[in-house]
C-alpha cells in the first residue's frame, strides 16, 4: 500500500467530473498515489470509472501514512458534515486544482476547494473552505467568499463582492460588481438562482431569480 491515498467523497456526477482533474494534478505533482472514489450507498467495492469505490468506513479501514480527500458534493451542509468527520478522523481535505485553472495575485484559499476546467480567479481575493467552483466561472478582484460556497458553471463573480457562507450561485449566475466603500453583499445560505442577474444585495437566507434579481416568495 502507498504512504498516501487519495480519494474523491462522491461517486454521482460532481464525482466523477472531478475525477479527471484529480488524476491531472497527482500527475502534474509527479504523485504516484491509490485513488478512490468514496460512496456511502455502497455495501461493497465497485469500480467506477476505472477507481475503486468504496463506503467510507472501508476507506478508513485502508492502511495509510496519510489520506486525502477531497468532498465532491454540492449540498454545502453535508459537505460541511462530511468535512468535520474528516478532522475528527485526521484525514486531510485535499485541494484539487485544474491545470487550466488561473490564478492572479494575492489569493488565499482554504482547504478542500474544487476548481474545474477554464475557472479564473484574479487579484486580492480570500476564499473560504470547501468552495467550489464548476467549469467556466470567474472571480474578479477584491472579493471576500466564506466556507461551503457553491459556484454552478459559468458563474460571473465580479469585483467587491462578499459571499457569506454555504451560498450556492446557478449556472449562468451574474453578480454585478460592488464598490471598495460599499461591496455587495449576498448573505449566508442564500441561493442565487440560474442566469440570475444580481444587482443589489440579497439578505441571508433567501432564493433570487430573473433579472434583475428578485426574492422568489415562499407559497
Amino acid at each position: 500500500m502507498s504512504n498516501q491515498i487519495y480519494a474523491i467523497y462522491g461517486a454521482s456526477g460532481c464525482g466523477r467530473s472531478l475525477m479527471p482533474v484529480a488524476r491531472q494534478q497527482l500527475q502534474r505533482l509527479g504523485i504516484s498515489a491509490e485513488l478512490y472514489f468514496i460512496d456511502d450507498s455502497l455495501q461493497k467495492q465497485e469500480i467506477v470509472n476505472g477507481h475503486i469505490a468504496l463506503n467510507y468506513q472501508s476507506f478508513k479501514d485502508l492502511v495509510s501514512h496519510q489520506k486525502h480527500v477531497l468532498i465532491a458534493i454540492a449540498n454545502s451542509r453535508i459537505r460541511e458534515k462530511i468535512a468535520n468527520q474528516l478532522d475528527i478522523d485526521g484525514i486531510q481535505l485535499w485541494t484539487v486544482q485544474a491545470d487550466n485553472t488561473v490564478m492572479m495575485d494575492h489569493i488565499e484559499i482554504g482547504e478542500g476547494a474544487a476548481l474545474s476546467p477554464f475557472v479564473t480567479i484574479t487579484s486580492n481575493i480570500r476564499i473560504g473552505k470547501c468552495f467550489h467552483a464548476n467549469l467556466y466561472s470567474y472571480i474578479e478582484h477584491d472579493c471576500i467568499i466564506g466556507d461551503f460556497v457553491t459556484f454552478a458553471p459559468g458563474v460571473k463573480c465580479n469585483g467587491n463582492i462578499h459571499i457569506d457562507d454555504h451560498v450556492y450561485i446557478g449556472a449562468g449566475a451574474v453578480i454585478k460588481q460592488g464598490t471598495p466603500d460599499k461591496p455587495l453583499v449576498i448573505g449566508k445560505n442564500a441561493v442565487v438562482g440560474m442566469g440570475a442577474v444580481v444587482t443589489k444585495s440579497i439578505p441571508p437566507g433567501v432564493t433570487v431569480v430573473g433579472n434583475p434579481a428578485r426574492i422568489l416568495e415562499k407559497k
